[in-house]
Parts: C-alpha cells; structure tokens; sequence
C-alpha cells in the first residue's frame, strides 16, 4: 500500500466479498462498512470518519510515488494553500496514455477538510473548494485503470447507467435525434481534437469505449425520462 506511511488510513468497504478487508487489516484498524450511496457520498463519508485535518484521497487502483510522499510531508509542516491537485498517470491495458483527455487529467486530492467536500455529479465525484487557495504540483499519482477490454466496458456499462440516473434525477432530458450527434462527437473529441490518435491502437480502442459510452449514457437518459413521462 503506497500510502502506509500516512498517520491515519480510513477505508469504507460496501459490501466487498474479495480480500479487500482481510489486506487493509494488514494496514489500519479503521475500516468502516457503509452500504453504497455513490462515489461522492462514500468518500465523503470517509473524510468525516477520519479524525486528521489533512486528507488525501486514493481510490484501490491508484497509488502515490515517493516524489509525492515528500511533498506532502515537506508540505504539511506549513502548508500555503488550502487543496492540491495532482495529474494522473493512467495505464490502459498496461500502456501510458499521454493523449485523448487521459493526461494530465487532473484530480484535486489533498485539502484541509474544512475548505473542501466532495461533490459533482456521480459518476465523476471531485473535490470543491469553494473559497480557498488551490495549488497544481506536477508530480503524477498512478492509476492502473483497466487491465482487460471486458473491465473496461463493464465500467463503461455501469457509469453511463450512474450518469443517466443522476441527470435524469435532475430533470435533464435528451432529443433523441442529438443522440447520433453526440455520439459522433465524443469520438471526433477524444481521437482527434485531444490526439488519442497519437497513442496508437491503445488510443483507438479508448476512443471507441468513450464513444460507447456516451451512447449508453444518452440512450438511458431517453430510456428513463420516456418512462418517466409514461409513469406520470
């Protein structure tokens, strides 16, 4: 675990029937079951079980380098800034993508918990910092995304159903003749406009699975609001 060195590691399981537990035991005592509400409301409720002031967030798949370690460290001792924010290194099927929006792709991770939450709009949480001070350091976190086509599209299936359900909640519709439309553009966006084309056949596959699910994404917005309409 890349962040064993930490004065306190908080972890929120939902029901895992791996080892996930088993391993985090060999690590911190404050492991906390919480049935699954979202990703932005599970990690939040592990910023309000953590008893610290600073808090990092790292999702299972990613990890933190030494370089970051030593800033944080060196940082805590005065920090100037109220959040930091971080790129990620992303591996798609084992190779760096440096194109297509997947980097720098910036997170913001490290806050004082009395300037920032979690919010945005499940499935894409983020942290907000409303009033306060936000700093870019250039030191990548490494996140191992997707180690086989099938997990890709799995998790492209169960997020655009998240993203569709959230946004229908808010009222959003879609005319279903923009449909092809946006599809289109996702893949124009992602191949061409951000040069996924520049990492090669990895980068045709990840445009495609994005444009995939932009279409199920908007597909199950029409899907819900039709049945929706029809139920009222």
């Amino acid at each position: 675990m890349s962040v064993k060195w930490a004065d306190e590691i908080v972890v929120i399981d939902s029901g895992s029937s791996d080892k996930t537990v088993e391993i985090c035991r060999d690590f911190t005592d404050k492991i906390f079951f919480h049935p699954w509400t979202g990703m932005k409301e599970q990690k939040q409720h592990a910023v309000d079980k953590a008893s610290h002031q600073w808090i990092f967030s790292i999702d299972a798949d990613e990890r933190l380098t030494d370089a970051i370690k030593s800033f944080i460290l060196q940082e805590l001792k005065n920090p100037s800034y109220d959040g930091y924010r971080f790129p990620r290194q992303n591996f798609f099927l084992g190779k760096w993508m440096k194109h297509g929006g997947w980097y720098p792709d910036m997170v913001l991770r490290f806050f004082n918990r009395d300037k920032g939450y979690f919010g945005g709009i499940n499935p894409h949480d983020k942290v907000i910092i409303e009033s306060g001070k936000v700093r870019t350091i250039n030191r990548p976190i490494i996140h191992n995304s997707y180690s086989s086509i099938s997990q890709y599209l799995t998790k492209q299936n169960l997020y655009s159903s998240v993203s569709a359900a959230e946004r229908v909640k808010a009222g959003k519709t879609v005319m279903p003749a923009l449909i092809p439309v946006k599809t289109a553009w996702k893949f124009l966006e992602t191949y061409f406009i951000k040069l996924g084309l520049m990492d090669g056949f990895h980068g045709f596959v990840a445009a495609m699975g994005a444009t995939y699910s932009t279409l199920l994404k908007y597909v199950k917005i029409w899907e819900l609001s039709d049945r929706k309409r029809n139920v009222s």
